[in-house]
């Protein structure tokens, strides 16, 4: 489990980092079919930073997780704490992605 925490914790600060970036406006780190339509680029870029530090929060959590053991109970709590962060993230990424763009990809 050590392997997974190493993965895991450096991948979500990275992570934070580019939600932190995001969030205070660096909107030009998303890619632009996913900004098609968003006229408020400060209020798209705050929930989209806001989106992608839920999930890196999660993702650290898992890591961190991993580091109580090598029982298979931690290594099937670390997976389902990553899971439910990336399906968190993705869902809240989408919601975010629906109000201001109008889907995904502005459709």
């Amino acid at each position: 489990m050590l392997l997974f925490s190493v993965i895991t914790i450096p991948v979500a600060f990275i992570m934070l980092v580019l939600a932190v970036m995001i969030y205070k406006g660096k909107t030009e780190l998303i890619h632009d079919y996913h900004q098609t339509k968003v006229t408020d680029k400060k209020g798209y870029g705050k929930a989209m930073g806001k989106a992608l530090a839920v999930m890196a929060a999660g993702i650290f959590l898992s890591g961190i997780v991993a580091l109580l053991g090598e029982t298979d109970a931690i290594a099937l709590t670390a997976t389902a704490v990553l899971l439910a962060a990336i399906i968190a993230g993705l869902v809240y990424i989408y919601v975010v992605q629906k109000k201001y763009n109008g889907g995904m990809f502005g459709d």
